[in-house]
């Protein structure tokens, strides 16, 4: 009976949305809760700041309002809460009127797939929400390129080819200065017009007012533009017209979305931590890594709607918190890793690791009531498929405690667009508060940066050492190209060995050993 009486103190439930946190396998006893009083009061009046538009992304100079687009008599004033709106009533309408065939493609055809070109936070969440949410109702079949691979383009081509005509292209970049982006565009651009079709009669952009891409859509007189706001991040605009656009179009219940979403904010409002989600989720973080970096984060949810959710979670929680300074410029090196499969595929995985492995991790398992639409049929114990997942389910956590492992469990009662949005805004929420608790700027990306500029010198070098061939006239080695135009002679042998398996100006003399091979330019 003490254990009954402990799991029932640990368990958060709201009426209201059916959401549910078992939060006992977190060890966040009622003397962690008093320690970490003061901490958490002030990690919370953060968030209260933040949501009355303090520029809380000190970096950047930028208010943090992805919770304003869920609610938007929150945004901090009435022009803000305009746009919000009016952007929402453009999405509807937009949607509307191509479900309707009253905007029509290039050559008079009703709209029914969607190309949508984007990268990273402009791809994630619409990709995992479109996943969870598919049905055979769908009014449109939406396709991703969210990779400059040519091969992965190519697929999406194929598949629509035969509709090209009846779909439409959803390009999503707020400084449209995206590299990935700006190519999955180009291809895109080509092949309609490889295919006889002018690509701006079939193409509306998410951009930032002024971009390049936002010039580039005007001047070319594309269908339409939506707004893109620089206090929205990439990894939280999911419910930002990036999101909303493609998945209205999909004929998702977006009211439903955002209600979830902002029901879900408002429980995480409550500065009584106990009936804070959010709070508590962020606490648990908080013990297992004690305010250090270096723990993952494992995200297991048994339901096949959501396996992608883990994937969506490692750019939101990951890009958020892996941060090299705090907020006073110390190096700090925080992080919280992400990694996730789905139940009961984990059990033929990783969990072996996770049972019997080092004391690294913590589980937080998604827990789905609703197994589908209608009944289902005993397949075998007097039992169906759906008993034998949640029961899967619960072994793999009785399993993992019994090994002094920590978990938690987050349930809603089935998966649709109110519950999905509850599910994001949860963890937004407690990446916030955690951000908070380690004092560190949780919006801002600087590592990220640093690839791309170091791509786009690559690439200079690339062209340079093409142009070198041709002037040499000759075949030359690695380190004799690097010497001709002044890079590392690795960086001039895995672009000629790039150049030379895809230009067909370029070939390889293969030596012996490979790093002495020769390139040619033809």
């Amino acid at each position: 009976m003490a254990n009954w009486e402990a799991f029932k103190n640990t368990i958060f439930y709201s009426e209201k949305t059916g959401f549910m946190l078992d939060y006992g396998g977190m060890g966040l006893d009622e003397t962690y809760l008093a320690a970490m009083g003061d901490k958490i009061a002030a990690a919370l009046d953060g968030m209260d700041r933040l949501d009355a538009g303090e520029v809380v992304n000190v970096d950047e100079k930028r208010m943090v309002g992805h919770y304003w687009l869920r609610n938007s008599s929150k945004a901090p004033t009435a022009e803000l809460k305009a746009e919000i709106d009016g952007c929402l009533a453009r999405v509807k309408a937009f949607s509307a009127a191509v479900h309707e065939g009253r905007i029509l493609s290039g050559t008079g055809k009703k709209f029914k797939n969607v190309i949508v070109a984007g990268i990273g936070g402009s791809s994630l969440g619409p990709v995992f929400v479109d996943k969870a949410l598919a049905t055979a109702d769908d009014k449109m079949k939406l396709y991703f390129l969210d990779n400059t691979d040519p091969d992965g383009m190519d697929g999406v081509f194929s598949a629509v080819l035969p509709e090209l005509d009846e779909t439409l292209t959803v390009v999503i970049s707020k400084s449209g200065g995206t590299i990935e982006t700006r190519n999955c565009q180009e291809e895109a651009k080509a092949f309609y017009r490889k295919n006889g079709l002018d690509f701006s009669r079939f193409a509306v952009c998410v951009t930032g007012t002024g971009s390049k891409l936002y010039n580039t859509a005007k001047s070319e007189g594309w269908i339409d533009i939506f707004p893109m706001w620089d206090w929205v991040g990439g990894r939280t605009s999911v419910m930002s017209a990036v999101g909303l656009l493609p998945l209205s179009l999909k004929g998702l219940d977006i009211d439903s979305f955002l209600r979830g979403a902002a029901d879900m904010d408002e429980l995480n409002r409550n500065h009584n931590v106990i009936e804070n989600p959010a709070a508590i989720a962020s606490l648990g973080w908080y013990k297992c890594s004690g305010g250090q970096g270096g723990e993952t984060m494992v995200v297991l949810p048994y339901k096949d709607r959501l396996d992608l959710f883990a994937k969506y979670l490692q750019q939101l929680v990951m890009e958020s918190l892996g941060k090299e300074l705090d907020l006073e410029g110390r190096l700090v090196k925080q992080g919280l890793a992400v990694l996730g499969n789905k139940g009961t595929s984990d059990q033929h995985s990783y969990v072996q690791q996770l049972v019997g492995g080092p004391d690294n991790i913590f589980v937080t398992f998604v827990q789905v009531l609703k197994d589908r639409e209608g009944c289902s049929a005993a397949v075998g114990e007097d039992s169906t498929s759906g008993d034998y997942l949640n029961a899967f389910m619960l072994g793999t956590k009785k399993a993992l405690e019994s090994h002094g492992k920590r978990t938690m469990t987050m349930t809603v009662p089935s998966v649709d667009a109110y519950n999905v949005g509850q599910l994001i805004a949860i963890f937004e929420r407690s990446v916030g508060i955690y951000a908070n608790l380690i004092g560190i700027n949780a919006y801002h990306q600087p590592a990220v940066e640093f690839g791309k500029k170091a791509a786009g010198g690559l690439i200079a070098t690339k062209n340079a050492a093409r142009e070198a061939l041709k002037k040499a006239g000759r075949a030359l080695t690695a380190p004799e190209i690097a010497a001709e135009i002044g890079c590392e002679p690795e960086d001039a042998f895995r672009l000629m060995l790039h150049l030379a398996a895809n230009d067909p100006g370029v070939e390889m003399e293969r030596a012996a050993d490979i790093a002495e091979s020769r390139f040619l330019a033809k």
